[in-house]
């Protein structure tokens, strides 16, 4: 996967305070997810974002506004969604994640279609987290 140059501003910092999503997440009012997706260029950052992630990862604030504007084609612009990801995806975590919208796809359509009528789901207007199930034999 190619990385911009702000993710890995974004990446660097975050390794050298030795700090997590999550704590991260905590100092912007965002989810986990949420906070890897701005680093990673898939969820807008808002200028209270961009205030929030200079400060906690100890970085000037105004270059990190000129990062982000100059992360899309137009300054100011949006995210551009799924790009850098090869399919199907070679990265084991990436493709299992794939494998589960191979094998349940149609299932998610079928009880979405059911519970909201005929239309799409929105990646963008999204939510998601991330927890640890521990199955009865302890794996």
């Amino acid at each position: 996967m190619a990385t911009d140059p702000l993710t890995l501003t974004l990446l660097t910092a975050k390794t050298h305070l030795n700090t997590t999503f999550s704590s991260l997440a905590s100092a912007l009012g965002r989810d986990e997810v949420a906070v890897a997706g701005i680093f990673y260029g898939a969820v807008s950052a808002s200028p209270a974002d961009i205030n929030a992630l200079a400060e906690a990862l100890q970085l000037d604030r105004d270059q990190l506004q000129k990062d982000f504007n100059s992360r899309y084609v137009v300054p100011g612009g949006f995210p551009s969604r799924g790009v850098g990801v090869e399919m199907p995806p070679k990265e084991p975590l990436i493709y299992r994640l794939y494998e589960i919208v191979m094998n349940y796809g149609w299932a998610y359509k079928a009880v979405l279609n059911e519970m909201f009528g005929d239309g799409i789901v929105s990646a963008i207007a999204f939510s998601t987290n991330v927890k640890k199930e521990v199955e009865e034999d302890g794996s």
